[in-house]
């Protein structure tokens, strides 16, 4: 299964026949694959825990909800107690999301452990600074305009167009 993938990956790294070229290219290729197996994986968890997520946000907007009322009534020992429910539960909220964030990362871990296989003695050096950059710092340049040109066209894409409404529904919702 290793030899396939490392077969596929590679044919990036092999498009025009001049390695230096070739190495950018493969390697922005590489990034936007991360990038759209990242953006799956988060659709495919939303979807999963969408029940969950819902309950969490529930349960913070009534709790928030119930320490504004004991606020308006003048009920302090209410509000404290509310307040720390709603505290808690935005917590969960906050953390949930925080998680379902990472979960675009993993494939960014297989590229680079791919990479360090294949690319681990390349350097291309700085001009005028003496230092140079492996392939860590090329991906993740490469990664950074991969995530920034699919943000711009993954509403266009049949599936993600549809996650995407998806979750600005929620957004609004919540």
């Amino acid at each position: 299964m290793l030899n396939i993938i490392d077969t596929v990956l590679i044919t990036f790294y092999r498009l025009t026949g001049n390695p230096v070229p070739d190495y950018f290219i493969g390697t922005f290729m590489l990034a936007l694959l991360s990038v759209i197996l990242g953006e799956f994986t988060v659709s495919l968890v939303f979807r999963i825990n969408k029940k969950h997520l819902d309950g969490l946000n529930n349960h913070l907007l009534e709790t928030h909800n119930l320490s504004m009322e004991a606020w308006r009534a003048g009920d302090r020992k209410a509000y404290t107690d509310c307040n720390r429910e709603a505290n808690d539960a935005f917590g969960k909220v906050f953390f949930n999301m925080v998680g379902l964030s990472a979960a675009s990362l993993w494939p960014v871990f297989f590229a680079l452990a791919w990479m360090q296989s294949r690319f681990m003695s390349i350097k291309f050096p700085l001009p005028f600074t003496g230092w140079s950059v492996n392939y860590v710092v090329i991906f993740l340049a490469c990664y950074i305009l991969a995530r920034m040109a699919f943000g711009r066209v993954k509403h266009r894409i049949p599936y993600f167009k549809g996650v995407s409404r998806l979750l600005q529904a929620y957004e609004k919702h919540t």
